[in-house]
């Protein structure tokens, strides 16, 4: 069977690559892809992003079904294009995606479910959204309303920081559209991670945790970004928590968004920040895998993942399972100069493994900003490369990851040399 993924990042060459080793699956096309997908045997690239186009493409050449990577156009309603033409496709409806696209209706639907966040307030008066900051004091967490690529969150340290990121957003119109509104909620203590799971619109099927690493430096120092590294699993979310986050967030939030007449059926990616006593609270929710958790929990899955996304088509996710890889996965981002805020595109890379990843190898490299031109992959957005580790420990996967790493170069590279800290020092 044929079977398209529609994006360009890490995430999209990840999925991709894991449907691929489907005996049944004759090819996967990406839509656009990146120098990545490109080299990967089964794989091809397709140079559409409209919905229409895919919707027709999808059509003619009876691709068995979809799989949507970004945010993007989940928001835009790709899910309710490609229904209305009776593909089948696997994502939210626009009206779902709300629970990503605008962190106001999040976090007024977890409020009315009583799913467990963080107090906060709307506001789209600078002012008013000042005065509040004032009111509260700091640490506070700052947010765009809308989609922000990841970069629509600002942990404020000060009073100050939080009166200059309100402003941004308000006054000068740094975030656009999506800033155009802003949610100010109390900050949160605890240890972060990443709980995805399948949904079918009623069954739910958890995936593999994840913790990922916002900042851009080591020790959790610099800019936030859309993430520069992460590993699976997460010891942080013990089976106790585990139990707990589905019992008290997953399905609450599935069950909720049912009641209120908006059925979830895609990835549904809550963000947890994890307190001392193990009471896990949700920071944000995405409404697709995340990115880079996707490489690791890719790297680890060992089951047929096409028939898992058929069953959960079918609305038969129940009757789906994982087998997972016992190993740990740790991935790193390798990221262009200037990223965050001015990320230069055009360097070539060397060091690439030629003919893509194979299954059964201990370090992969998955693809993300770069692009093939006459032959040479060249850098072509912020986060370049993920390159993804397997080993018996985090600390054997991170050095795997990090020799990985070794080979690969191209000018202005930057890179974290702590992903996985954590997990390493519990395991001590």
């Amino acid at each position: 069977m044929k079977l398209l993924v529609v994006g360009s990042g890490g995430r999209e060459h990840a999925l991709a690559w894991r449907l691929a080793q489907s005996e049944r699956v004759h090819r996967v096309w990406v839509a656009p892809g990146n120098g990545g997908t490109a080299r990967e045997p089964k794989l091809q690239n397709l140079p559409l992003t409209g919905i229409d186009e895919l919707a027709e493409f999808a059509q003619r050449e009876q691709i068995a079904f979809t799989v949507v990577g970004p945010e993007a156009p989940l928001a835009a309603g790709i899910v309710d294009h490609f229904r209305e033409r009776e593909l089948r496709i696997f994502g939210p409806t626009r009206a779902a995606a709300q629970l990503e696209s605008s962190k106001d209706f999040a976090k007024a639907f977890m409020k009315r479910h009583g799913i467990p966040t963080a107090a906060y307030e709307t506001f789209t008066d600078a002012a008013a959204a000042r005065a509040y900051v004032e009111g509260r004091g700091a640490p506070i967490v700052v947010k765009a309303d809308g989609l922000a690529a990841g970069k629509g969150v600002v942990v404020a340290t000060s009073v100050g920081e939080a009166c200059a990121a309100i402003d941004a957003m308000l006054l000068d119109n740094r975030m656009g559209s999506a800033g155009a509104r802003v949610v100010i909620e109390d900050f949160l203590e605890g240890e972060e991670a990443s709980f995805i799971v399948m949904v079918d619109g009623r069954n739910v099927l958890a995936l593999a945790s994840s913790q990922d690493h916002k900042r851009l430096l080591d020790a959790d120092q610099g800019p936030n970004t859309g993430g520069m590294g992460a590993y699976s699993p997460a010891p942080v979310v013990t089976p106790e928590i585990h139990a707990k986050v589905m019992r008290e967030i997953i399905l609450p939030t599935v069950n909720g968004m049912a009641r209120d007449g908006i059925p979830f059926s895609g990835f549904l990616y809550a963000g947890l920040m994890i307190d001392g006593a193990g009471q896990p609270r949700t920071l944000e929710f995405n409404c697709r895998m995340g990115d880079p958790e996707t490489q690791p929990i890719m790297a680890r899955i060992r089951s047929d993942l096409a028939s898992v996304f058929e069953k959960a088509l079918d609305g038969r996710l129940d009757q789906a399972e994982i087998t997972w890889d016992r190993r740990t996965a740790l991935g790193v981002v390798l990221a262009a100069h200037g990223y965050p805020d001015e990320p230069r595109k055009g360097d070539p890379i060397t060091g690439l493994p030629v003919n893509g990843n194979a299954p059964d190898s201990d370090c992969l490299v998955f693809h993300a900003g770069t692009t093939e031109v006459d032959g040479r992959i060249l850098t072509s957005g912020g986060r370049v490369l993920c390159v993804t580790g397997l080993g018996d420990s985090p600390k054997i996967a991170q050095a795997r990851a990090y020799q990985g790493i070794d080979a690969i170069r191209f000018d202005g590279m930057q890179f974290r040399r702590d992903i996985g800290h954590r997990a390493i020092a519990r395991k001590r």
